[in-house]
């Protein structure tokens, strides 16, 4: 609780959403990304992604996702690959440079993020990442 201020959870969170987003915008900057790039690149960080899934995801329409990954793609940061077993399906991944951008831009958003609990002791620490984690799971659940 902040000294003399009463917050409930939803606000709080609401709260940390906008300081998530501003992350975003700044590591984005730092690496000439739009916060939506940003965000592709690192999720794209941990291997290849399809199509469906990164809409489903970034919670983008189908036109409005082939543009943001037109847009990385001609910059030579992502490429489609189709898939083998579903020719009507594509990956998207990341290339070398894609590769170095996406994690320079996820190290600086972790850095930043953990930065922020940095004074909290470290079993607050464990127990506010095992509740986000487990509230981001139960939500990309639905």
């Amino acid at each position: 609780m902040l000294v003399g201020v009463e917050v409930d959870l939803a606000t709080a969170l609401v709260r940390l959403t906008h300081v998530v987003d501003h992350v975003f915008v700044d590591a984005g900057r730092a690496n000439d990304l739009t916060p939506q790039q940003a965000q592709l690149l690192c999720l794209l960080t941990d291997g290849p992604i399809g199509m469906a899934e990164l809409a489903k995801v970034l919670r983008l329409e189908k036109s409005s996702l082939s543009g943001l990954v037109d847009r990385v793609e001609r910059r030579e940061l992502v490429r489609r690959v189709r898939d083998e077993s579903d020719r009507r399906a594509c990956w998207v991944e990341l290339t070398g440079q894609g590769t170095k951008i996406a994690v320079a831009t996820h190290d600086e958003v972790t850095a930043t993020l953990d930065a922020l609990t940095a004074d909290l002791p470290t079993v607050e620490r464990t127990r506010l990442a095992a509740v986000l984690f487990r509230l981001a799971s139960a939500h990309s659940g639905r």
